[in-house]
Parts: structure tokens; C-alpha cells; sequence
């Protein structure tokens, strides 16, 4: 039994509305002089207000090279990654001295040391912290990280463990590139931070988050070119598959009702559905694949609304406000999902 603890999340520090985001895209992004009607309709359908960046609007604009970007990702990922675990682990009444596992996902930048160590040495955990620094997994990494961290439990069930998600997606974003990929990733993705404390059952006494059951991955390889970066001179560039809610609808309902099942249980079961709000269609999808009821998804929407995709950091601040807003029935049964490059699905099944 793996008992989360604690989860804390937090955003970059600038706040920006949409149509402002998108005046700085139509500057950095469009040829002078084109014609911005194309832009102008993707950044409305988002479904995103507003958004949290690492950097002032104008600096995106000068921001030069993969080089600067990644510096920039290094330093503000370990500032805002050491600030979320250390409210986490104070949250949980832990100290850095209790945590035995530190796991890190990210998917916007790339450090050596990895942040997971610099973020250890910054707040003084223990020397012989083990740590699990996972790149490539994208959206789905908040899960896949959720379900890494309860293998290790399992395993050593009288220790602490600590999921790190920290994604600057905002650094990525491609000047000059007038792709209707990139276009929509300006229009959608912003910047934040997870830290998810949990404990192993031998330690779990005197917690009540929620459970960690089960955990499932699902690989999609005949869809491996759906979602990804391609990686060149100028950083990450986004690949984005317009078929990527389709494939959603195909294969979503076998996989959750196959997952459900090997535990006596129907999605009718599920009392409050985690899950990543990877934009508008995403959410759409897995509404229609799974049947739901359109307000299973509500705090989905509306963290897509306030804070855009943060990769794999939204579901687990879904996850966080589950537990403080909707606080589901105790002892009943949870589902967090998410969909990254792979293409792949992450399901996690909890009890509240």
C-alpha cells in the first residue's frame, strides 16, 4: 500500500491573460505583415484565460538560441522544484531527512546534473537519496511518475518518497516557426510545478490522502510519431497529431474497463476521474470513450482555463485540488489518467 501524503503545486511566476500571450506569438511567430486570423483561432479555441510563464512577455521575443532557453530552464526548474517540495514535505509534517526516493519528471529542458540533484543538494536531503530522474514521458509523467514511485514502495514499504514535476513549457516555444503545431502549443501549454509526498505502508500511519491501489501503462507504437518533439538547433520543436483524440476514442474504453476490471470494478465505480487536460479535444475524447457525465471532468476544465497544459505537472495538480475541493467518498475507488508521446496512456487507480 503506497499512501500519498501530501501535494503541492505551484506556477510560474508571471500571469498572463491569453490575448496577450497571443499579441507576443503574432510578433515572435508570424512573418511581418501575415495575416493572423489562423493564430487568432487557435488561441481562442484553447480553452485556455490565462496562463503562469517563467519569463516577462517581451523577453520570449529576444530569447536566443536552445543554449539560453535550457539555462534558463536549469535555473528556474530548480528554484521552483525546491520550493514545491519543501512545501510538500511541510505540508506532510516530513523533513528533508525522511525522504529516501526522489523521482523527477520533465519534459522542457535538460540538465547534467539532472534537477533532481540539484534540487537535494538545495534542500539538504540525505546523502544516500535515491533518485529517478525520468525525460521522454511528456503528459503522461505526472502518472508515470505516480506509478514509479509506488513500485518503489512496494518494495520498501518504511520509506518516504517524493514525485518531483516540473515543466517549463514556455521555453520551448519556437520564434520565427509559423507551424500550425507550434501555433497551437503557444495557445495552450504554461508553466508550474508538482511535488507529491507519499509513503510506503510502514510509514503511512496518520495520513489520510488517498491510496495508490494499481497502476497500468498502455503503448500505442503504431501511433508513435502522434506526439513528441523533434529535437534541432533552435530546441524543442513540438509534434502534435491532429488524429490524437481518435486514437483516444479507439483505444481508452478497452484499456479502463480491462484495468478496472482486474479489480471487481466498472468505471460507474470511479467517484471522481483525475484526469490530464491536455486541451479541449483530449478532454472531449476521453469524456465520449469512457461515457462520463460532462461534470466528471469539471476541475479538468477549469484548470485548463486558468493555467493552460502544464505537461505532466496538470494532473497532478488536478489530483491536488480533488482532494482539497471534490473530496470523493472515503474508500472508494479513483482514476487518474493521462496520454503522452508514445503514444502512451498512464492509469493510476486510487482509493480515497
Amino acid at each position: 500500500m503506497t499512501r500519498i501524503a501530501a501535494v503541492h503545486g505551484a506556477l510560474a511566476p508571471y500571469r498572463f491573460a491569453q490575448s496577450e500571450i497571443t499579441d507576443m506569438v503574432a510578433r515572435a511567430c508570424l512573418p511581418v505583415g501575415a495575416d493572423r486570423r489562423v493564430l487568432d483561432r487557435l488561441h481562442r479555441n484553447a480553452g485556455v484565460r490565462s496562463r503562469h510563464m517563467t519569463l516577462p512577455l517581451d523577453r520570449y521575443e529576444t530569447l536566443d538560441g536552445f543554449g539560453a532557453a535550457n539555462d534558463l530552464f536549469i535555473a528556474s526548474a530548480t528554484d521552483l522544484g525546491a520550493g514545491v517540495v519543501r512545501e510538500a514535505l511541510r505540508e506532510a509534517g516530513l523533513s528533508a531527512a525522511d525522504v529516501g526516493l526522489l523521482v523527477l519528471t520533465t519534459v522542457t529542458g535538460v540538465a547534467v546534473p539532472s534537477v533532481d540533484a540539484r534540487v537535494a543538494a538545495r534542500l539538504g536531503l540525505r546523502p544516500d537519496v535515491r533518485r529517478v530522474p525520468l525525460f521522454g514521458l511528456g503528459c503522461a509523467g505526472g502518472a508515470a511518475g505516480l506509478a514509479r514511485t509506488h513500485d518503489f514502495l512496494l518494495g520498501r514499504p518504511d520509506q518516504v518518497a517524493v514525485l518531483l514535476s516540473v515543466e517549463l513549457c514556455s521555453l520551448t516555444f519556437q520564434r520565427g516557426d509559423a507551424s500550425t503545431a507550434n501555433l497551437v502549443a503557444t495557445g495552450l501549454f504554461g508553466d508550474g510545478a508538482t511535488a507529491v509526498v507519499a509513503c510506503g505502508a510502514g510509514r503511512a500511519d496518520g495520513f489520510t490522502g488517498p491510496v495508490i491501489v494499481d497502476a497500468r501503462s498502455r503503448l500505442y507504437p503504431d501511433a508513435g510519431g502522434a506526439l513528441g518533439w523533434d529535437v534541432g538547433d533552435s530546441g524543442f520543436k513540438v509534434v502534435l497529431d491532429p488524429e490524437i483524440p481518435q486514437l483516444l476514442r479507439r483505444h481508452l474504453p478497452d484499456d479502463v474497463e480491462e484495468f478496472l476490471g482486474d479489480h471487481g470494478l466498472k468505471p460507474q465505480d470511479v467517484t471522481a476521474w483525475v484526469c490530464h487536460p491536455g486541451g479541449p479535444r483530449i478532454l472531449e475524447a476521453v469524456t465520449g470513450a469512457l461515457d462520463l457525465p460532462a461534470e466528471e471532468l469539471a476541475l479538468s476544465w477549469r484548470h485548463l482555463a486558468d493555467f493552460g497544459n502544464l505537461s505532466s505537472s496538470s494532473v497532478l495538480h488536478v489530483l491536488r485540488d480533488t482532494l482539497t475541493e471534490r473530496r470523493p467518498p472515503p474508500g472508494t475507488p479513483g482514476l487518474l489518467l493521462a496520454i503522452g508521446p508514445g503514444l502512451a496512456c498512464e492509469l493510476v487507480l486510487l482509493r480515497w
